[in-house]
């Protein structure tokens, strides 16, 4: 057996069973893949896909485990090739970050710029997506570390660290009627056309659980990924928006949008940085994290990714 039959049953299993696929993302031919596959399966004597003519159907169960030892493996092979880049290069590389779009524009350019100038020599590469998107990345190893507010706890595969709170708030035109008002209501939001987050980013479950506990429906016409677009439509009046804190930092010296804190309404969120559970993590990697937030140290880490405790609190 070898790594590249390993490789093989795990991207066949990445692809939905579909060969093809996974040929194509390994760069190699279909019928290479399905002869490794078949002769892993003749030197362990077990079959870990069950086939209906030639197409995999389904993991069989003994193939439950040959994939959770697979993935043990490879993991443990990227961790040395880790090792090997770290000892040979301490201060150089590419550090690969998953992250939502607000976290990108809002939060980490401070951090990276920082990182930069302790690590001139290493280079930076941001994989952006919705919270979803970012977990699947740091899983398959895409990225190293992951910022985002939504879903990272939901994924065991994951070691995550809360990293700092933050709360939505509401923008709204100088000239509308709620911008003479101190004290918003959801009742006051619920009222008006609003233009917020998609459901999948930036705590939008947290607006929508806060409504439907008031018993109210949002009149939402917009949706939208990036707090810059939602401010845009505000601008142009098709209605009042909700957005995360950061998004509207610089806009305190704006005149044409008033700002209302929405926490007492909505509540807070909290942002967190999550990494693969048992990945190895290069010595910039451990320091990026620490330039997020001033909770995180090298120790704190360390412990997670060791197992011991499986949540920290702000």
């Amino acid at each position: 057996m070898n790594l590249h039959q390993f490789r093989f049953v795990q991207e066949a299993v990445r692809r939905n069973l579909n060969l093809t696929e996974a040929a194509k993302a390994l760069h190699t031919s279909q019928p290479g893949v399905s002869k490794a596959i078949i002769e892993l399966e003749e030197e362990l004597g077990v079959e870990i896909f069950a086939r209906h003519g030639k197409r995999l159907k389904r993991v069989t169960e003994p193939g439950q485990h040959v994939l959770r030892s697979i993935e043990l493996i490879l993991r443990e092979v990227g961790n040395l090739k880790r090792i090997g880049e770290q000892y040979s290069a301490q201060d150089s590389g590419t550090l690969s970050i998953a992250t939502t779009h607000t976290q990108a524009r809002y939060v980490l350019p401070v951090p990276v710029a920082k990182l930069r100038e302790a690590y001139p020599k290493v280079n930076i590469s941001l994989h952006q997506g919705s919270p979803a998107q970012v977990a699947r990345m740091l899983i398959e190893e895409v990225a190293e570390i992951g910022i985002a507010t939504e879903s990272l706890v939901d994924y065991p595969d994951l070691v995550t660290l809360p990293c700092y709170e933050w709360q939505h708030v509401l923008v709204v035109p100088s000239g509308h009627p709620l911008a003479r008002k101190e004290r918003v209501t959801l009742e006051d939001i619920a009222a008006e056309p609003l233009v917020t987050y998609h459901p999948s980013f930036t705590g939008r479950t947290r607006i929508d659980h806060a409504f439907a506990a008031r018993k109210l429906t949002p009149r939402i016409v917009l949706e939208a990924i990036d707090s810059d677009v939602i401010k845009t439509y505000v601008r142009l009046g098709l209605g009042i928006g909700i957005v995360a804190e950061m998004a509207v930092r610089d806009e305190s010296a704006a005149a044409d949008l008033v700002v209302r804190p929405l926490g007492p309404l909505v509540g807070q969120n909290v942002a967190r940085v999550a990494f693969k559970r048992g990945a190895y993590l290069r010595q910039f990697v451990i320091r990026f994290a620490e330039l997020l937030s001033d909770r995180l140290d090298r120790n704190l880490i360390a412990k997670a990714l060791a197992g011991h405790g499986s949540d920290y609190d702000l």
